[in-house]
């Protein structure tokens, strides 16, 4: 398989894991937006949000949300998470997956 998000759950490429449960796994992102940049993915390979359909699995990734912002101390301070969806939603890895943004004041034009 090619997913680099289904290599980096199944630990063949290294990353920097900040949660992990039995539905999704946790990590920082390699290129940053923010000082706080981490990804939520689905350990079940799914493409985009368009091919979501487990309710259970969408609560795993928001308590992941909850989970990251508690690990990076931003929890109090407030985050921004982003699903990019498709071509035009600009989605470049086709494994759905969640940002969680801050760290910092984030500029309005970064949503």
């Amino acid at each position: 398989m090619g997913c680099i998000f289904c290599k980096i759950i199944a630990g063949e490429i290294p990353s920097n894991k900040i949660y992990e449960d039995d539905f999704v796994y946790a990590f920082d992102d390699i290129q940053p937006q923010a000082p706080v940049h981490s990804l939520i993915v689905p350990k079940k390979h799914i493409e985009s949000l368009n091919d979501l359909s487990d309710t259970e699995l969408w609560a795993a990734m928001l308590n992941g949300v909850h989970e990251v912002a508690k690990a990076k101390g931003i929890k109090d301070t407030g985050y921004r998470i982003v699903v990019n969806c498709g071509p035009d939603g600009t989605q470049i890895v086709w494994h759905l997956h969640m940002h969680v943004l801050g760290g910092e004041l984030l500029d309005a034009k970064m949503g």
